[in-house]
């Protein structure tokens, strides 16, 4: 009876010590879009667009999909650099990637027109 239950909380201990895994690559997003909001300018502009370039170019997540909203926030980059046709383009894909946020970049993309 010992050898089972010891068995059994051996697998679960080494089960849990496995390594944390990320649906999403986010590379330094977060340090970015800070700097873009807090100093908007071209330097920041660029930083941020790059990065996101990045992101969308090599997900290394588990789903190995771009994160959700990355094509929207940078299709609203594009969209204040008068990049209107890129910034469609973002649109569509974020509506063609995650479904459920077609009703509200549907209507960014109306008021583009």
């Amino acid at each position: 009876m010992r050898n089972p239950i010891l068995a059994a909380f051996t697998i679960f201990l080494l089960a849990s010590c496995s390594a944390p895994t990320n649906l999403y690559t986010w590379n330094k997003y977060e340090s970015n879009s800070y700097s873009y909001l807090k100093n908007t300018n071209e330097k920041t502009s660029t930083k941020l667009s790059e990065e996101y370039q990045k992101i969308i170019k090599k997900q290394k997540g588990t789903r190995g999909v771009v994160p959700p909203g990355i094509y929207a926030d940078y299709g609203f980059l594009l969209l204040q650099a008068n990049d209107v046709q890129n910034a469609k383009a973002m649109f569509q894909k974020e509506m063609d990637l995650y479904p459920e946020s077609k009703l509200f970049i549907g209507r960014i993309i109306k008021m583009t027109e």
